[in-house]
């Protein structure tokens, strides 16, 4: 009786003097609601065979036929890709990616022959790819000015300090500024049929149509104020490794030059993978019954401005058409097959250790 008179006296003590120091007591408890005492209803399944097999059984029988229709329409796309870097001897380009020099007024050419054993129907798109080009550094992603890229006056002749080291010539601003900008694929690629009688008939390649909808009406825009392109940017310098500035990059089409040129347009949304394609041209589908590209002999002329062997890099022209899905891509069709199948083979796993186990002894007893 005394030790519990004692400890009341003490912790009557400690809460004064706790409330003599301070004027208030400090109650460090949470208040009493039902989110701060962890009361809030929560739903708690139950994991039982009845509910964990089916589920599983489910699961793989819906994701392998997905997985079976996906891989197959991927493989009925036909695709047909040249690599033209220029790295051995027997190439015809060896001797341009050899001898290259920045802003020639000759540029190289050279000519690739080649053999379409299926002709391709419907729509058919090229794509130049690139190998070993990391798009996705850091530093070379932030390298642009969106505001000058966006018409933007202010920024056109006052870039922002991302694009350094190609912010400025000199003392001029450079338009389009940035390493992006400066690295803008430049190769000319123009395809020829060539008949039984070795005459040669230029492929038509549509270059409008190429860049996304929002990048070309919205994101990009020639300065405002000036239809004379050459006037609108006549004071800029244009990017270092470019051999004409930004309003010759198509002079014939007003609606597809300077800062909403598609082909720039589509090189400045950067590729997340140092491996990718971007879309150059598409040959749109002739009207009847005829294919779009017949099977036989074509002819690549490519005028080779884009070097890519000081980084130990490749480039290729790729030939495909696409389907519901869009391009080729068996990689879908397997991951669909292959969660299925794991799916459906613990299905199988688990039922069997489900029946082999269930009829275990659940009695509290201790047997004698």
């Amino acid at each position: 009786m005394m030790a519990s008179s004692y400890n009341a006296k003490e912790e009557d003590g400690h809460h004064s003097g706790a409330s003599s120091g301070t004027g208030v007591s400090k109650n460090k408890k949470p208040d009493n609601t039902a989110f701060k005492q962890q009361r809030l209803p929560a739903w708690q399944p139950i994991l039982t065979a009845g509910s964990v097999l089916p589920a599983f059984f489910v699961i793989g029988l819906i994701f392998i036929p997905i997985g079976i229709g996906l891989y197959v329409t991927s493989n009925n796309i036909k695709e047909f890709e040249i690599d033209y870097t220029g790295v051995s001897s027997d190439s015809p380009c060896y001797n341009c990616a050899k001898n290259f020099t920045w802003n020639t007024t000759e540029p190289c050419v050279c000519t690739v022959n080649f053999t379409l054993a299926q002709p391709f129907e419907s729509n058919v798109f090229m794509y130049y790819g690139l190998s070993n080009f990391y798009q996705n550094h850091r530093r070379y992603v932030k390298s642009r000015d969106d505001r000058q890229l966006n018409g933007d006056l202010s920024a056109l002749t006052d870039p922002s300090k991302e694009c350094e080291p190609y912010r400025k010539s000199g003392d001029v601003s450079i338009a389009p500024c940035g390493a992006i900008a400066n690295s803008l694929f430049n190769d000319t690629l123009v395809l020829y049929y060539v008949d039984s009688n070795n005459s040669k008939t230029e492929v038509p390649l549509v270059k409008k149509g190429i860049a996304w909808w929002t990048d070309k009406h919205v994101k990009f825009r020639n300065p405002a104020g000036n239809s004379n392109l050459t006037l609108a940017f006549q004071d800029t310098a244009k990017p270092v490794n470019w051999a004409k500035p930004v309003y010759e990059l198509d002079p014939s089409d007003p609606d597809n030059n300077g800062f909403i040129n598609e082909d720039f347009i589509v090189w400045m949304r950067t590729a997340a993978l140092p491996t990718f394609r971007k879309l150059y041209r598409i040959i749109q589908k002739k009207s009847g019954a005829t294919p779009t590209l017949p099977n036989g002999n074509y002819m690549l002329n490519i005028t080779y401005n884009y070097p890519v062997l000081s980084f130990d890099g490749r480039k290729r022209m790729i030939l495909s058409t696409i389907s519901w899905m869009g391009g080729k891509n068996p990689f879908l069709g397997i991951a669909y097959i292959t969660v299925g199948s794991i799916c459906f083979f613990l299905g199988v796993v688990l039922l069997i250790i489900h029946h082999k186990y269930d009829n275990r002894n659940t009695s509290a007893d201790i047997p004698s």
